[in-house]
C-alpha cells in the first residue's frame, strides 16, 4: 500500500495553548542596554559631560552669549529711557535721559548682572547640558561652601582695603568730600543689592563660560585659565600697567580656585567682597560712584597689598577645601541616559 503524500511545506502542528502563541513562558522582554555612567570630570571640562560636545558648540554658544549680552544692555537702556520719560528726567546733549551718579552706576551694574541668565541659556541651548554645570561639579551652587568662602575672605579683603586707604596716592591728592547721609545710604543700598549679582555674573561669564569653552577643546587647566584672565583684565580697561597686571593676577587666582575647588564659589566670594567694600566706601565720597575709574587704574602702591591678599586667600581656601573634602571633579548632575564620552 502506497503511503499518502504529505502536502508541500507541511509543518508540525501543536495543540493550542491557554497561554497564547508563546506558551506558558510568554514573550522574552527586550530591554535597551543601560548607558555607562558618566565619568567624573574636572570643572574646566564639564562642557563635555553629557557627550553632546562637538567642536562648533562652544563657538555657537559664545556667539549667543555676546548677542544676548548686547540685547540685555539694550533692554536695560530702553527700560531706563522709558522710566526716565515717565518721570520726566532731564535729557543730556545726546538725547538720553540723565539719572545722576548713583542711578547711572546702578544701571551699569544691572547691565552686567543680566549676564548670568544669558550664559545659562547658552549652556542649555547650544551645548545641551545642565546650566548648573557652570556653577560647580555638583551641578549647582554649593551655598554652604560659598558662605565659608565669604567668611574666610572678609577679614583678608577688609584688612587689605584698610591698608590701601592709608597709603599715599602717587597720582595726586584729590580732596575727599563727604557725600551726605542721604546720598550715602542710597548709594550703599544700591551697592548691597546689585553688586552680588554683578560680581557673580562676571564670574559666570569669565571663570565659568570662558574657562569651560576653552576646556572643551584642551585638557590642560592652565590653557583654560589663561585666556579668561587676560580678557577679564581687558574688560576693565587698560588703565595703568600695574592695575592691568593686578587684574590678570586676580583672574588667574580666581581661575585656579575654580578648577581646584570644582566650582565658582571661592571666586564669587572673593569678587563680591572686593566690590562690596570698594564701592561701599565710594558711596560715602561725593561723586566717587559716578567716576569712570576701575580697578585697572589702581596705583602701584596698592598692587603689592592686593597681591599679598590674593595669595593669602588662595592658600587659605585650598587648605580648607582639602580638609573638608570639597570635590574638584564630578558629573555636574548630568542627565541619565545621555550618551557619554570618556575624556
Amino acid at each position: 500500500m502506497t503511503p499518502k503524500p504529505s502536502p508541500p511545506y507541511a509543518y508540525a502542528t501543536r495543540s493550542p495553548s491557554p497561554y497564547g502563541e508563546w506558551g506558558a513562558y510568554g514573550a522574552y522582554p527586550q530591554h535597551a542596554p543601560e548607558p555607562p555612567p558618566p565619568l567624573p570630570l574636572p570643572y574646566h571640562r564639564l562642557a563635555r559631560i553629557t557627550g553632546h560636545h562637538r567642536w562648533w558648540r562652544p563657538l555657537a554658544g559664545t556667539s549667543l552669549v555676546l548677542a544676548g549680552a548686547m540685547a540685555a544692555v539694550l533692554l536695560v537702556m530702553l527700560g531706563a529711557e522709558i522710566a526716565g520719560a515717565l518721570l520726566d528726567r532731564p535729557v543730556d546733549a545726546d538725547g538720553f535721559r540723565v539719572w545722576g551718579g548713583v542711578a547711572e552706576t546702578g544701571l551699569a551694574l544691572l547691565s552686567l548682572a543680566v549676564l548670568t541668565p544669558v550664559v545659562f541659556l547658552a549652556a542649555r541651548w547650544t551645548q545641551r547640558r545642565p546650566p548648573g554645570t557652570l556653577s560647580s561639579v555638583a551641578g549647582r551652587l554649593r551655598w554652604r561652601w560659598l558662605g565659608r568662602c565669604l567668611a574666610m575672605g572678609l577679614p583678608l579683603v577688609a584688612g587689605s582695603f584698610g591698608i590701601m586707604t592709608l597709603l599715599p596716592d602717587p597720582g595726586g591728592t584729590d580732596e575727599v568730600v563727604w557725600a551726605g547721609l542721604q546720598e550715602f545710604l542710597l548709594g550703599l543700598a544700591m551697592v548691597c543689592v546689585l553688586v552680588p549679582f554683578q560680581a557673580a555674573a562676571e564670574e559666570y561669564a569669565f571663570r565659568g563660560w570662558l574657562t569651560q569653552v576653552v576646556g572643551a577643546w584642551f585638557r590642560s587647566p592652565w590653557v583654560a585659565i589663561a585666556p579668561q584672565a587676560l580678557l577679564f583684565a581687558a574688560g576693565h580697561g587698560w588703565g595703568t600697567p600695574w592695575g592691568f597686571a593686578d587684574l590678570v593676577v586676580f583672574g588667574v587666582v580666581a581661575g585656579v580656585l575654580t578648577v581646584r575647588t570644582g566650582g565658582l564659589e571661592a571666586a564669587i566670594g572673593l569678587h563680591v567682597l572686593n566690590n562690596l567694600l570698594s564701592m561701599g566706601v565710594s558711596a560715602a565720597i561725593a561723586g566717587a560712584l559716578a567716576s569712570d575709574e576701575t580697578a585697572a587704574d589702581m596705583p602701584w602702591t596698592s598692587v603689592g597689598v592686593d597681591l599679598v591678599m590674593l595669595c593669602g586667600y588662595t592658600v587659605l581656601i585650598l587648605r580648607v577645601a582639602g580638609r573638608r573634602g570639597i570635590e574638584a571633579v564630578g558629573v555636574g548632575a548630568a542627565g541619565v541616559g545621555a550618551p557619554r564620552i570618556r575624556t
